[in-house]
C-alpha cells in the first residue's frame, strides 16, 4: 500500500454527509469532513538539483474521497471508450489513460483553473479533470457537434479554454514547445500562474524538447515539464529506446523530481512543489512513473512487448484507485458498500452520457471547410456549399 500512513489532527473529523453530496444510498457516514489529516507516501521522492519535498502530505477525508470518485468516473469514461471504439462508433485513433488518473486527478488538487495544461493525445481523463463534462467527451470522441471540439477533433484533440487546457496534441512532443510559449505568455502578462506540459517516455527524446528548455531556462519561464513515464513508448520499453532512462534528470542545468505518478497524493505534492518553483526559479522536470493498462492505441493489444502477468502485477500492487480505496477502508471514511454503491453511480453516470451523446448530430459536411483560417487573416473559405476560395492579401 503505496499511503502508508494516516496521522489525524482530530478525534472528530468524520461527520455526516451533506444532504446533496453524493446519492442517498451512500449518505451514511461517508466524510466531508475539510480538517487536515497527515498522510506519508511510502515511495520517497528523487530530486535533481534541488530539495526533495516532504513526504508528508496534507489532506482531508473530503479530498481522498473525490480522489476515488473521480478516478472511478476516469476508469470507467476508458473502459466505456474501449467499448465504442469496438462497436465502431468512434473511428480513427484513440488513446486510453487507464492506470495513469492519479495523475490528472493529483495535478488539480494542487493548481487551479488558471494554470495551463497542454498534453499529448492521450488527453481524455485530462480533460475531464480540468472540469470537462462526460457528454462533452464522448461526443467528441464519436464526432458529434456536442463534442469538446465540436465532432472535429477525436480523441487526440480535446481542447477546453475557459479551463486553460490547451489539448490534446498528434504530433509527438509538439505541445513541449506550445507549454513554453504558454509560459512565455504567463510570465510576459505578469500572472503568478504556471503551465504544465505533459509528454510521454517516448517523446523525451525528441530535439524540440530540449530546444524549448533551453529557451525557459534562459528566460525562467514558469514552465513545468511533465514526463508521463508509462515504460513503454508505443511498443518500445524504455531501457530500449533510452541510454538514460532517468528522465527527471535529462534537463541536466534544469532542476527535476521523479515522483510515484500512481499515488495520487504524491502527484499532489510534487505538482505544488513544482509550481512554487516555477513562479519564482524558472522550469523544473517532473518525472511521473506511472504505467498504461491498455496498449499504446486501440490498435495495440498491449500484450506482445510485455507479459499479461506484468499488467496483472500492477494492478495488483499500484493500482491508484484501490490504493486510495485501502486508505478510505482501513481508515473508515467510507465503508466497501458505500464505496461499491459510488461505482454503481459513477457506471449509471457514464452509461447515461454515452447515450446523451450518441443522439448528438454529425457535423454538417459544410463544416469540413470551416475553423481552418482566422478571419481577416489572409484566407477564408465559404464552406462546401460554395465551390469558391476568397483569397485576400495582408
Amino acid at each position: 500500500m503505496a499511503l502508508s500512513r494516516l496521522s489525524l489532527r482530530s478525534n472528530s473529523f468524520l461527520k455526516p454527509l451533506a444532504a446533496t453530496a453524493l446519492p442517498t444510498s451512500i449518505r451514511r457516514h461517508v466524510s466531508t469532513d475539510t480538517t487536515p489529516i497527515t498522510i506519508e507516501t511510502a515511495v520517497p521522492f528523487t530530486s535533481h538539483l534541488c530539495e526533495a519535498p516532504s513526504r508528508s502530505v496534507e489532506t482531508s477525508s473530503e479530498e481522498i474521497l473525490a480522489f476515488f470518485r473521480d478516478m472511478a468516473r476516469m476508469r470507467r469514461m476508458e473502459i466505456a471508450a474501449d467499448s465504442l471504439y469496438k462497436a465502431k462508433l468512434i473511428r480513427g485513433f484513440c488513446h486510453l489513460y487507464d492506470g495513469q488518473e492519479a495523475l490528472a486527478v493529483g495535478m488539480e488538487a494542487a493548481i487551479t483553473r488558471k494554470d495551463a495544461i497542454i498534453t499529448s493525445y492521450r488527453d481524455h481523463c485530462t480533460f475531464l479533470g480540468r472540469g470537462g463534462e462526460l457528454v462533452d467527451a464522448f461526443s467528441e470522441l464519436m464526432g458529434r457537434k456536442r463534442g469538446c471540439s465540436n465532432g472535429k477533433g477525436g480523441s487526440m484533440h480535446f481542447y477546453k479554454k475557459d479551463a486553460s487546457f490547451y489539448g490534446g496534441h498528434g504530433i509527438v512532443g509538439a505541445q513541449i514547445p506550445l507549454g513554453c510559449g504558454l509560459a512565455f505568455a504567463q510570465k510576459y502578462s505578469k500572472e503568478e500562474n504556471v503551465t504544465f506540459t505533459l509528454y510521454g517516455d517516448g517523446a523525451a527524446n525528441q530535439g524540440q524538447l530540449f530546444e524549448a528548455l533551453n529557451i525557459a531556462a534562459l528566460w525562467d519561464l514558469p514552465a513545468i515539464l511533465v514526463c508521463e513515464n508509462n515504460h513503454y513508448g508505443m511498443g518500445t520499453a524504455t531501457w530500449r529506446s533510452a541510454k538514460s532512462p532517468a528522465y527527471f534528470k535529462r534537463g541536466d542545468y534544469v532542476p527535476g523530481l521523479k515522483v510515484d505518478g500512481m499515488d495520487a497524493l504524491a502527484v499532489k505534492q510534487a505538482c505544488k512543489f513544482a509550481k512554487e518553483h516555477a513562479l519564482k526559479n524558472g522550469p523544473i522536470i517532473l518525472e511521473m512513473d506511472t504505467y498504461r493498462y491498455h496498449g499504446h492505441s486501440m490498435s495495440d493489444p498491449g500484450s506482445t512487448y510485455r507479459t499479461r502477468d506484468e499488467i496483472s502485477g500492477v494492478r495488483q500492487v499500484r493500482d491508484p484507485i484501490e490504493r486510495v480505496r485501502k486508505l478510505l477502508l482501513s481508515h473508515d471514511i467510507a465503508t466497501e458498500k458505500e464505496l461499491k454503491d459510488m461505482e454503481k453511480e459513477v457506471r449509471k453516470e457514464v452509461d447515461d452520457a454515452v447515450a446523451q451523446a450518441k443522439e448528438s448530430p454529425v457535423p454538417e459536411p459544410s463544416e469540413l471547410f470551416t475553423n481552418m483560417y482566422v478571419k481577416d487573416c489572409g484566407v477564408e473559405s465559404f464552406g462546401a456549399d460554395r465551390k469558391e476560395l476568397k483569397v485576400t492579401l495582408p
